[in-house]
């Protein structure tokens, strides 16, 4: 797996979270997560060492579905392709929060870029076109 260097310079938050298992029971079962600029990493157990699974924010759609009930905070991770993951976390921890600000982030910076390379790419046509007329 990669080593786990990989993430210490950006991350903005570790700690502790529920996720609901796809199985038959959908057993509540607890991870170990690692947020970071652009993803949040799962890890089985509390164990860093062991194989985490990412999710990229390129690939997730949204945090929706934020409820609070007696002790806990659900929420959902909305992917790209519709998968549904759900989370819980302890009331005052508000991971909600923290990975839906992150993901904002993530999105308004990439909107930045392609509007920025957009741009570019209209430029470069522009000055071909321009090259071009002045032919002889």
């Amino acid at each position: 797996g990669r080593s786990k260097m990989v993430f210490s310079y950006r991350v903005i938050r570790e700690g502790e979270l529920e996720k609901r298992s796809d199985s038959l029971f959908q057993l509540w079962k607890k991870k170990l997560v690692v947020l970071t600029k652009d993803s949040l990493s799962l890890f089985p157990d509390g164990h860093k060492r062991a194989k985490g699974k990412e999710l990229g924010f390129g690939s997730i759609l949204k945090v929706d579905c934020v409820e609070r009930t007696g002790k806990y905070i659900y929420f959902t991770i909305v992917t790209k392709d519709r998968k549904e993951i759900d989370f819980r976390c302890p009331d005052q921890s508000c991971w909600n929060a923290s990975i839906t600000m992150a993901l904002i982030d993530f999105q308004n910076k990439r909107a930045i870029q392609d509007f920025k390379s957009r741009q570019e790419m209209e430029q470069a046509a522009g000055t071909q076109e321009r090259r071009l007329a002045r032919a002889p």
